[in-house]
């Protein structure tokens, strides 16, 4: 038993360990960003509307890409698979960033997207996705987080700019 214990945990975690640091690091990022929304969600909210936001741009989302993947067979740079478009881990990614941009404004979206963005570039670095499928992925998620996606009750607080003045806009309701 303690064997095939061993053997699991090398067959789990053996892949990962032999990842360059850009690719672990983007790998990282791609889990924390969603996970970092449902629990903003779950923690700042009294009920569940954003929580079932957020699942449902990245169920949406995650089957939109399997889809096209399922129907575009597309070389990855690397020679791995037949699934190069588009990536997955930037849809869930910047479907997870523009919910917290959409939900909690662009104080909480910009780190987001920030997040998403080299996730993206940390896919193309590491050889396992073209540029085009990035940015296929992006458009993915960022659609998708924007049809789900309604902005939160509370006070938000958005960055404005208009003929040379620059400033933030609170709204909220009282």
């Amino acid at each position: 038993m303690k064997t095939f214990l061993l053997l699991l945990l090398f067959l789990i975690v053996g892949p990962v360990l032999a990842k360059s640091n850009l690719e672990k690091s983007g790998d990282i990022i791609h889990l924390l960003l969603p996970a970092t929304a449902l629990t903003a969600s779950l923690v700042i909210e009294d009920n569940y509307q954003g929580s079932w936001q957020l699942i449902k741009s990245g169920l949406v989302s995650r089957v939109a890409v399997e889809g096209i993947k399922f129907t575009v067979e597309k070389d990855r740079p690397d020679g791995s698979g037949d699934d190069s478009l588009p990536s997955g881990h930037t849809a869930d990614s910047f479907a997870a960033a523009t919910f917290i941009q959409q939900r909690y404004g662009w104080q909480w979206g910009i780190p987001a997207y920030i997040g998403a963005t080299f996730v993206g570039y940390s896919r193309v670095q590491s050889n396992k996705h073209y540029a085009v499928d990035v940015l296929a992925g992006a458009a993915i998620g960022v659609i998708s987080g924007l049809y789900f996606t309604e902005p939160y009750s509370g006070i938000t607080i958005l960055p404005t700019a208009s003929l040379g003045h620059y400033g933030l806009s609170f709204s909220g309701t009282f």
